[in-house]
């Protein structure tokens, strides 16, 4: 068996040793390192693996308004290549110790991860100080992944979920960095010359403002030798520019896009709800009922089960530092998008106007409360979980008091919160060729 398929097959059975445990019973210890970078810590002794996850403040929002795509093509190439090592010398250190090192960005934050074997700890730390403080961006290494992210982006060109989801968002957040496509655009890309590349870490990443997770068959103090060793290296300050504050845009528009498909792809949004709003919990509850719970969704009894208008409809709040959003969407047939988009935006007026319902709140808050363990099951969920949970600031202990939270919100709080979350009016886009749809205030 390869050191790889050992890795994977490590990661399953640790998967199998976590889920038998409840979220609340998880311990988190916050340890800092002898350098004094900070970082949670669980530790799991089941299987000899570590689990890392990281995440520097500053994403594709600090890209250059004319070379968009900036982060997504940095972090593409952080393991072609660092220090002394070319892409193929990097990447066979990875393959013979079952090393996974990735890298991605949001808009907000540049994200890493990190599974290895307890065995390999040493050489995957090195590895990973290695790309995050030398990576070397060889020409021939970059105009290959810039080919693969070009190729991404021509095929984007005719896909209707992403000119649907593009406009959403270059018009809810038009001249605003939020308004970007992480991975840029056929015209940005191009001009991202190789120093470009070689300043996005110079700036970003920084000892300032990172967050960091570690899960596994690790102690404290071990934990800390390696978290300096990939980390300490590193500038204490970055060189950042934050986005400026947002509120998204185009509220009462409706923009169709003419493609030529078969079906229509529709993306519906507004304004949402900030992490650290008081009332986010209920807005939390009350986007589930709506379109959040997937089956058991308002919005996917009348689209799907009542009517067969769409194979799916959902819709997510999603939160940024400087700005939060409702958004959803749904495909249909051409020629019954308005009928469909009819039935969401009734749905979503009603939900504004009265609220949900006492028995729809209960079924919420028990699903949340008990569904929330399914996303701890594995070491590398954890690990992501603890970060996100560092960026949001919600407290060490927000896995042992997210349950009573739930708990806390009453019926008159949902009913305040949907009309407050939903009784401002939506911005659409449609991608295809909907009959007896047409574009209107613009």
């Amino acid at each position: 068996m390869s050191r790889l398929k050992v890795l994977l097959a490590l990661i399953g059975a640790l998967g199998v040793a976590l889920a038998g445990l409840p979220a609340n019973a998880m311990t988190i210890e916050r340890i800092v390192s002898p350098a004094g970078i900070e970082a949670w810590l669980v530790r799991e002794s089941a299987v000899p693996l570590i689990a890392l996850n990281y995440a520097f403040t500053g994403g594709s929002s600090e890209d250059p308004a004319d070379k968009t795509g900036l982060a997504n093509l940095a972090a593409s190439l952080l393991d072609e290549g660092a220090g002394e090592l070319d892409a193929k010398a990097f990447h066979e250190r990875m393959e013979n110790r079952a090393i996974e090192l990735g890298f991605n960005v949001g808009r907000d934050n540049f994200h890493g991860t990190m599974r290895v074997l307890n065995e390999h700890r040493d050489e995957a730390f090195e590895l990973l100080r290695l790309a995050l403080s030398a990576p070397r961006f060889d020409a021939d290494a970059v105009e290959r992944v810039r080919g693969q992210v070009l190729s991404g982006l021509r095929r984007e060109t005719s896909s209707p979920n992403s000119i649907a989801s593009r406009r959403w968002w270059e018009t809810a957040f038009a001249g605003h960095p939020y308004g970007r496509q992480t991975n840029g655009t056929l015209e940005t890309v191009p001009r991202i010359t190789v120093d470009d590349l070689k300043t996005f870490p110079k700036r970003v990443f920084a000892r300032e403002g990172l967050k960091i997770a570690i899960v596994g068959d690790i102690d404290a103090k071990t934990a800390g030798v390696l978290i300096d060793r990939a980390f300490a290296s590193l500038p204490a300050k970055g060189d950042l520019k934050p986005p400026q504050p947002v509120i998204p845009r185009g509220l009462g528009r409706r923009i169709v896009v003419d493609v030529d498909v078969p079906q229509a792809v529709v993306t519906f949004g507004a304004p949402g709800i900030a992490r650290s709003d008081p009332d986010f919990m209920a807005a939390y509850i009350v986007n589930h009922i709506l379109g959040g719970g997937s089956f058991s969704s308002r919005l996917y009894r009348e689209v799907r089960e009542k009517r067969g208008l769409a194979y799916s409809v959902s819709d997510n709040l999603i939160w940024f530092r400087q700005s939060a959003v409702f958004i959803g969407g749904t495909a249909t047939r051409a020629d019954r998008t308005g009928e469909a988009l009819a039935i969401i935006e009734q749905e979503i007026k009603r939900m504004a106007e009265s609220g949900p319902t006492e028995e729809e709140v209960a079924k919420a808050k028990s699903y949340l409360k008990g569904s929330y363990a399914l996303g701890l099951d594995t070491s590398g969920k954890i690990a992501s979980q603890l970060v996100q949970m560092q960026i949001d600031n919600l407290g060490i202990d927000y896995v042992q008091r997210r349950s009573a939270m739930i708990d806390a919100v009453t019926l008159a709080d949902t009913r305040r919160v949907a009309k407050r979350l939903f009784d401002g009016g939506l911005l659409v886009t449609v991608a295809g060729r909907p009959k007896g749809l047409a574009s209107q205030g613009q």
